[in-house]
C-alpha cells in the first residue's frame, strides 16, 4: 500500500529539520511565504519528551493546520523510547515521523546518537523496527487485551510512515554498505545528505554520487522515495537537479536562509524593497512574540537577520546594529526607525 511519501508530486519539495530554526514560528512563515509540499519539525530528542521536562521539549513539535503536511523528526538510542514516543505522535495529525540519523553534532555523535548511528546498524534497524511498532495504529501483540481473527498486522493501513534523514558515510562515502541498508529496512522514504559526517557542510555535497544511491534504490527497494539534501538555494537548482537525477524529493536546509520566498515560484527576489524586508522581519517578531509570550529568548531572532536585512545598500551596516539589539523592543525599534 502506498504511503503518504508516495502520494506526493514529483519532484516534490521540503523544508529542512533545523534546530532551533524550523519551530512553528518559522514554519507558519514559510507556509506564508510559499509553502514547500513538506515540512519538518526541529529534530526532537525521544529521551526529553518522556521526561519531567516533556511539555518545554514538546513545544518542537507544535504546528498549525496550515502547515500541513508536518512530518515529526525524533532522535535518541533507546529503541523503546522511540516506541513510546511514535505512540504518542500517532494521533496527534503528523503525516509521518522521520529518524534523525544524519546530525553530525559532536557531543549527539559521542552518545551514538543521530549521524553516531552510521557506526551502529543492529541499533539502526532496531530503532526503525521500534518507531514503526510504535506508530502503527495498533497495538503491539503483547498489548492487545483479546486479539481477533484477522486483525491488521502491525504496519498497514493507518499507521504513520517512519523515514529516515542520513549521510552518506561517516568518514567516507558508505552507500553500498549504508545506504544499502537502510534500504533494505522497507521505510517509505530516505534522504540523503550528500556528505559525510567528517565533511559537516565544509565541502560542497556529492550530486555526482546520487546515481549510485537511486541505482542501489532501484535494486533493493524501487518503492522507496529518495529525497536528496544539499547546497540547494533555489527552485531553479531544484529543477536541473531534477532533470539531471530524477530523485523524487528534495530538502532544503541552509539555502532557506538565503531566500524564504524560494518554494513560491511567482516570487521575484530582485524585486523585493528594503522596506518590505524590514517589514517582513517585523511579522516575524509579531509571530514569535504572539506564540512565546516572552517564554523564549529574544536574541533567537537575531539569526534571521541576515535573511531578511540583506542584498541592498548598506544592510550589512544595518544587521551590526540590529545585532547589538539588548532586548526584544529594542530589536523592534531599530527596525521601525529604518
Amino acid at each position: 500500500m502506498k504511503s503518504f511519501w508516495q502520494k506526493l508530486p514529483k519532484p516534490f519539495t521540503v523544508l529542512a529539520p533545523m534546530d532551533g530554526v524550523t519551530d512553528v514560528v518559522f514554519r507558519q512563515i514559510i507556509t506564508e511565504f510559499g509553502k514547500p509540499d513538506v515540512l519538518f519539525t526541529e529534530f526532537t530528542m525521544t529521551d526529553g519528551l518522556l521526561s519531567k521536562g516533556h511539555e518545554k521539549v514538546a513545544e518542537r513539535l507544535l504546528m498549525t493546520a496550515e502547515q500541513t503536511p508536518v512530518i515529526a523528526q525524533i532522535w535518541g538510542t533507546n529503541p523503546e523510547h522511540f516506541y513510546q514516543v511514535a505512540k504518542e505522535l500517532q494521533p496527534m495529525g503528523f503525516a509521518g515521523i522521520d529518524i534523525n540519523m544524519g546530525c553530525p553534532t559532536r557531543d549527539v555523535v559521542k552518545e551514538g546518537a543521530c549521524s553516531g548511528l552510521i557506526r551502529n546498524p543492529k541499533l539502526a534497524a532496531e530503532i526503525i523496527q521500534a518507531t514503526r511498532e510504535g506508530a502503527a495504529s495498533h497495538k503491539r501483540p503483547h498489548e492487545v487485551d483479546s486479539p481477533r481473527v484477522g486483525q491488521v498486522p502491525l504496519g498497514r493501513a493507518g499507521d504513520l510512515p517512519v523515514s529516515v534523514k542520513t549521510r552518506i558515510g561517516f568518514e567516507k562515502e558508505m552507500i553500498d554498505s549504508w545506504i544499502g541498508f537502510l534500504l533494505e529496512q522497507d521505510i517509505p522514504a530516505l534522504t540523503v545528505h550528500l556528505r559525510t559526517v567528517r565533511e559537516l557542510s565544509k565541502v560542497p555535497a556529492h550530486w555526482d554520487l546520487m546515481p549510485q544511491v537511486l541505482a542501489l534504490r532501484n535494486k533493493i527497494a524501487p518503492d522507496t522515495v529518495i529525497i536528496g539534501n544539499g547546497d540547494l538555494a533555489s527552485m531553479e537548482e531544484i529543477n536541473e537537479k531534477w532533470k539531471s537525477y530524477g530523485n523524487e524529493g528534495f530538502m532544503v536546509g541552509r539555502g532557506i536562509f538565503a531566500n524564504p520566498w524560494m518554494f513560491d515560484k511567482t516570487f521575484d527576489l530582485e524585486k523585493i524593497t528594503p522596506q518590505e524586508r524590514v517589514n517582513y522581519f517585523l511579522h516575524h517578531i509579531e509571530l514569535f512574540e504572539k506564540q512565546w509570550h516572552g517564554e523564549k529568548h529574544f536574541a533567537l531572532l537575531k539569526k534571521f537577520a541576515k535573511t531578511y536585512i540583506n542584498n541592498f545598500p548598506e544592510a550589512a551596516v544595518f544587521r551590526e546594529k540590529l545585532m547589538e539589539s539588548k532586548n526584544l523592543e529594542e530589536l523592534k525599534e531599530t527596525l521601525n526607525n529604518y
